[in-house]
This record gives structure tokens, sequence and C-alpha cells, in this order.
């Protein structure tokens, strides 16, 4: 995993023992959505301040965060609404309980191998750019045209046509494949 910045290597490490640990309870692994899956994507090119992550389970997997040294921050001035690692400046938190709301397939979500600390669940590259162009298309977040750009161009083995559907899924019809391409 050389590819990535240290601490979010080590973010990473620990998701994965957190998604082991999920696994070892008889629930499905967690997904990384949003930066961090960018940021793996993109192999820290694009650098992000926090794990987003989809769970069905948030109660338990917050339990998991705590045994592994997490903490919820709060008083005056805690603006988060997720979990610190006391060693680590990259918050995690849960943003939804289905994978971008029921309409990602699971069976895409790739699996990250880290050695002993167990596998990554992250989002299928195709549905991070639909969900980045979705955004977008939004009008409240214009720098997503470029992620999904950048992530178009690092992964040209991607399936487009399912990536198609999912653009114009998540563009409400606005945008698809041909927009990432100029």
């Amino acid at each position: 995993m050389s590819a990535y910045r240290p601490e979010f290597e080590e973010a990473l490490r620990l998701f994965g023992r957190a998604s082991e640990a999920m696994k070892a309870r008889g629930f499905l692994a967690p997904v990384l959505v949003g930066g961090a899956a960018v940021e793996i994507y993109s192999n820290s090119a694009i650098a992000t301040g926090d794990f987003d992550i989809v769970t069905g389970r948030q109660e338990e997997f917050e339990e998991e965060l705590r045994r592994l040294g997490f903490i919820k921050p709060s008083g005056p001035g805690a603006a988060t609404r997720g979990w610190i690692h006391r060693d680590l400046k990259l918050g995690f938190e849960v943003v939804s309980g289905s994978l971008l709301d029921g309409m990602a397939e699971r069976d895409r979500v790739r699996l990250i191998d880290l050695g002993e600390d167990g596998e990554a669940a992250v989002i299928s590259v195709e549905d991070m750019i639909a969900d980045r162009m979705g955004q977008y298309a939004s009008g409240t977040a214009p720098d997503m045209l470029e992620q999904a750009r950048r992530l178009f161009i690092l992964h040209a083995e991607a399936d487009l046509g399912y990536m198609e559907a999912r653009i114009r899924h998540e563009s409400a019809g606005d945008y698809g494949v041909s927009d990432l391409q100029g």
C-alpha cells in the first residue's frame, strides 16, 4: 500500500480491523465511499480529511471504532458528527445505511487486501464517479466534475455501460460518460 500517504494508510488499516470485527459478528462489511474512496482510486493524488462509511449497523460499527481507540468529539468547537482516532487527523463517519440509496450494485464493491489488518470494502470506481457527477449536477459542488474526470482518466478499464447508467441516474439524466471526456 505504499502509494498512499502514511496517515491515510494507517486509517485504512484501522478501517480494515473494524470491518473484520463486523464480519466476525456476522454483519456485512462496511463500505468506504466519498473522499476516502476517491483517495484510494487516485492513489492519494486527491486527498481526503475523512472516511465516509456505509453500514446498516451503525451502532455496532461505532462500538468497533471505540474498541480501536476512536472518540466522538463533543463540547464547544466540536463540529464533527463522526469519530476521530487519537493518533490520526482523519475522521470516520457513517453517512448512510445503504450504498448510494440502494442504487449501487454491492457485488461491484472492491475488496482491498490489507494483510493482517483484513480487507477494506470500497465502493466501485464507476459508482464513485457517478456519485461525484451527481454532486456536480446538483449545483452545490462544482469541484466534483474535476474529481470525476480525474478518476475516469485513471480507470480506463471501468465498465462504461454501467457507469453511463449510474451517471444518468445520479444526475437526473443531465450528464453521461461523454461529459467526463471534455
